[in-house]
């Protein structure tokens, strides 16, 4: 027992001494003595603390931006213009095919529907399902085409207990469906995501011909 008694005072003694007399100690005698040899552990586990401290800085309340977070919205921005710029934004990435800041739009969970201009019959829809399957649509087959455009417009929003659906006209490339494409989005605190994109909402024109 006063051997750790003697470890809890040199213990002490290396917390409160100075750095030089840290470093110069070990070199003054041997270490031949249970305190001595307690002082060399101490002093360790302080040195390989704080090497950890240094080289893994760690903010417990540092959050990962998503979504409209990562626009650089004025702070006071309301829900509908960052839901607007959220939107643009997800229209600018494809032009320009940076899919991680577009996958970063996307809530997890969310999905696209082709909805192959038969709004009501959704027997026949195709799915895109989570961020995986998002992200290979967009890869395998929007980049591709490579859009010149593809900004939603005429944009019609509905926002209700941090959620939003936003009915847009489809612009991609020569591509102009009013009412095509209908969005979800969603609130994460401060933060409005893509949930989901369904589009070819708009019915296909009959052919009238005999």
């Amino acid at each position: 027992m006063r051997r750790w008694q003697s470890c809890g005072k040199v213990a002490l003694t290396v917390a409160l001494a100075p750095t030089p007399v840290l470093v110069l100690l070990p070199f003054l005698r041997p270490m031949n003595t249970f305190p001595q040899r307690c002082y060399m552990v101490v002093l360790f586990v302080l040195l390989v603390s704080g090497v950890g401290a240094c080289a893994w800085p760690f903010d417990p309340g540092a959050q990962v931006q998503t979504g409209s977070c990562t626009l650089s919205l004025p702070p006071d921005a309301g829900d509908e213009a960052a839901i607007r710029a959220l939107l643009a934004a997800e229209g600018e990435l494809v032009v320009k095919q940076e899919i991680d800041p577009l996958m970063d739009l996307w809530a997890d969970g969310g999905f696209v529907s082709d909805a192959k201009n038969t709004p009501t019959n959704p027997d026949d829809d195709q799915f895109w399902l989570d961020k995986d399957a998002i992200r290979h649509r967009y890869v395998r087959t929007v980049f591709p085409g490579a859009p010149q455009q593809a900004t939603p417009a005429d944009l019609v929003i509905e926002i209700d207990a941090g959620r939003a659906v936003v009915t847009a006209t489809t612009r991609i490339g020569d591509e102009i469906s009013p009412a095509g494409d209908r969005w979800v989005l969603v609130q994460r605190g401060r933060c409005w995501l893509i949930e989901s994109l369904t589009y070819n909402l708009e019915p296909a024109s009959l052919d009238a011909s005999p």
